[in-house]
């Protein structure tokens, strides 16, 4: 998990906080229930990290902490809500790299910007896209997938969850650093895609390793590459395609709460305070890394830093990569 500035940004200067008065109500935040908005359905990543996350934040607040899905378009209309909300601290964003950065390349106009619009509360964890195929691909391991592509153009198909999901860049930003011609095939969610990679109807799926993990402790998949810089620790034998030489790419599936830009200072540090206690709670750790996440360790400052670098480097690359939404 990278979860730090990238050096080229890493002297960026911070954008100025809040530091207005703060309303007579933030003397007494919070007093009555705060919501999580989750721009994606129930079951999914960022549902799971929200109610995790939530569970434990309401008993430091002594306020319920309720989750609020608001699918829809993606993720672009509970990420539109949360940034059009009070900046009170009541109602917070669960942000993903795919809200908070790919959106800015697969679009050419947001209704949001993710930097101007919030600021992080605390990152939480992340996993890494695994390259996996069904288990009779001839193909052995990823340098082997690699020439037979580059021999081959338009031979080889890759799944996806959707056109503009994660599972979709991964593989496009591959595609494109490594000039391959591999044949896209979307679905709509994970599950159709699962079922037709393990009916050996598709050939390869860069999907996040919390979900493909399992098929592969299950032999039910080969996997043969991980997208961050660094080995990933549950499949140490597996490469990261970056020390492959095949392409310089690092990307991970990173997930955190933000708040309104405008949130009074006060609040935030609340917020911020009893967000870091959740990252260091035992329970919560555990409950992550038993499917292989790794949880964040980044200060607010860090992570206003990385949430900016996030969003310049993937929108731009995802332009360069020609990739959209539609």
């Amino acid at each position: 998990m990278k979860f730090i500035w990238r050096s080229a940004l890493g002297a960026l200067a911070m954008g100025a906080f809040f530091i207005g008065g703060a309303p007579a109500g933030a003397q007494n935040f919070p007093d009555h229930p705060v919501k999580i908005i989750v721009p994606q359905p129930p079951g999914g990543g960022f549902d799971t990290v929200a109610r995790v996350v939530a569970d434990r934040l309401q008993h430091l607040l002594g306020q319920p902490v309720v989750v609020e899905n608001r699918p829809g378009a993606g993720t672009l209309v509970g990420t539109d809500i949360a940034s059009k909300a009070a900046p009170d601290g009541y109602t917070l964003l669960l942000g993903g790299v795919s809200n908070m950065a790919f959106n800015v390349g697969l679009y050419p106009k947001l209704a949001y910007d993710p930097v101007r619009d919030f600021t992080p509360v605390g990152m939480v964890v992340s996993w890494p896209y695994m390259l996996i195929a069904r288990k009779d691909l001839p193909q052995n391991s990823f340098m082997e997938v690699i020439d037979f592509a580059r021999a081959n153009p338009g031979k080889l198909t890759y799944a996806s969850a959707g056109r503009g999901t994660g599972q979709h860049l991964a593989s496009a930003v591959l595609s494109h650093l490594a000039k391959l011609d591999i044949l896209h095939v979307p679905y709509s969610g994970a599950q159709p895609a699962y079922q037709d990679l393990l009916g050996g109807r598709i050939d390869l799926f860069f999907d996040n390793s919390s979900t493909a993990l399992p098929q592969v402790k299950g032999e039910k998949v080969k996997a043969f590459a991980v997208s961050t810089a660094k080995r990933y620790a549950p499949t140490p034998d597996l490469p990261s395609v970056k020390e492959t030489g095949v392409a310089d790419m690092d990307m991970d599936s990173w997930f955190g709460v933000f708040a309104p830009r405008a949130t009074p200072q006060p609040v935030l540090e609340r917020l911020r305070t009893e967000m870091a206690k959740v990252r260091a709670d035992p329970s919560v750790i555990d409950v992550f890394a038993k499917s292989g996440g790794a949880m964040a360790t980044m200060t607010p400052q860090e992570a206003e830093v990385f949430a900016r670098s996030e969003a310049e480097h993937w929108g731009k690359l995802i332009r360069e990569a020609g990739v959209t939404a539609e």
